[in-house]
């Protein structure tokens, strides 16, 4: 018996007998004859609410929760030419400096309506392209995180999707960078003060382009400190990579070395270690970014802090700006960087 209450409309039997044939997954084409509207309506109604009236809108809705739908992304895709996802490219993600940018890359996505996968390239640069080869077609723009692509490649790949870098510079190419030359000038200005005159630069992977550009900055501000500058590399950019260059460190007799990242930093302070040196009273010591841990070994590790999570973050909303049709960031974003003075890095010692 009626009740005077609302009910929503009957399914119609032969809508109800495709449903069930299918396992009852609904598509949007169920849903338009549901509501009678069309699919593009429905589409409309589901991925971009507030474009069509109130009351259709609400009819849409009310069929798709009585067939149990959910939007499928590469449904919407066909239809709107979006796929709501980007891609995130990094070189190693079990390195720390990657936990900071996918942090803040996936909270900027997901408040967009975004979603974000992450692809690995293992430091290789044709694992990389692979890799990229293979998100292209689904995903509506990519955040390249430590690239190990050449610009050339970089360029080719923004010709088809859109691109920003991190860590990395191209022109025309949107990036997101660390402020290299404050960075770099701070910590030489710490040794200097610590009379430090005879520096090791332990570079990280040959395709690194922000290795390289610590490095030219270093050796401008060597000549203006009076320092000593040898760089040692390419080195894997990892714990065992620092561990592995304590003989060539030592061979060429510094006072100070500076990793390219702090895991380099931490693997050659536990070497150090293992052969009875004593940093920082016989050997300072290093790094960059301020990943978790570099505080907790003995002694702690003097570093440059990046800004991670405000990388991915503003990676990603210069993404956003440029789909939304705002030309965006087309030169580059530089976030400013800390020195943290810790117990690695001390007077320095005398090599004779």
């Amino acid at each position: 018996m009626p009740d005077g209450t609302a009910t929503e409309p009957e399914i119609p039997a032969e809508l109800a007998t495709r449903l069930q044939r299918r396992g009852g997954a609904a598509t949007i084409y169920d849903i338009a004859e549901l509501a009678g509207v069309s699919p593009s309506t429905v589409s409309r109604a589901l991925s971009k609410p507030g474009r069509i009236s109130a009351k259709t809108e609400a009819r849409v809705r009310a069929a798709a929760e009585q067939l149990n739908f959910r939007f499928n992304p590469m449904a919407r895709a066909l239809l709107t030419g979006r796929s709501h996802t980007f891609a995130l490219v990094v070189a190693d993600i079990t390195n720390p400096v990657v936990f900071g940018i996918v942090r803040g890359a996936e909270h900027a996505a997901s408040a967009a309506g975004y979603t974000l996968v992450i692809a690995e390239s293992q430091e290789s640069g044709e694992a990389e392209a692979e890799a990229i080869e293979r998100l292209i077609p689904t995903v509506d723009g990519i955040v390249m995180a430590t690239t190990r692509l050449s610009d050339e490649r970089i360029v080719s790949v923004a010709e088809r999707k859109p691109v920003v870098l991190i860590n990395r510079a191209v022109e025309g190419i949107p990036s997101v960078l660390p402020n290299v030359e404050k960075g770099v000038s701070e910590l030489l200005e710490h040794l200097a003060k610590l009379e430090h005159r005879s520096i090791v630069y332990l570079a990280g992977p040959e395709s690194s382009w922000i290795s390289d550009r610590r490095f030219d900055l270093m050796l401008e501000e060597a000549d203006r400190l009076g320092f000593a500058l040898v760089e040692i590399g390419p080195n894997v950019p990892t714990i065992d990579g620092g561990r592995a260059a304590l003989r060539r460190v030592l061979a060429a007799r510094p006072t100070a070395v500076i990793a390219f990242n702090d895991l380099m930093g931490l693997g050659l302070m536990q070497a150090a270690a293992e052969q009875g040196i004593q940093v920082p009273r016989q050997l300072s010591v290093a790094g960059f970014d301020d990943i978790f841990g570099s505080e907790l070994i003995t002694p702690p590790l003097t570093t440059v802090r990046a800004q991670l999570a405000e990388a991915g973050r503003r990676a990603v909303e210069d993404l956003l700006a440029g789909l939304s049709g705002d030309a965006g960031n087309s030169d580059q974003t530089r976030l400013s960087t800390t020195l943290i003075v810790r117990g690695s890095t001390g007077i320095a010692a005398s090599t004779d």
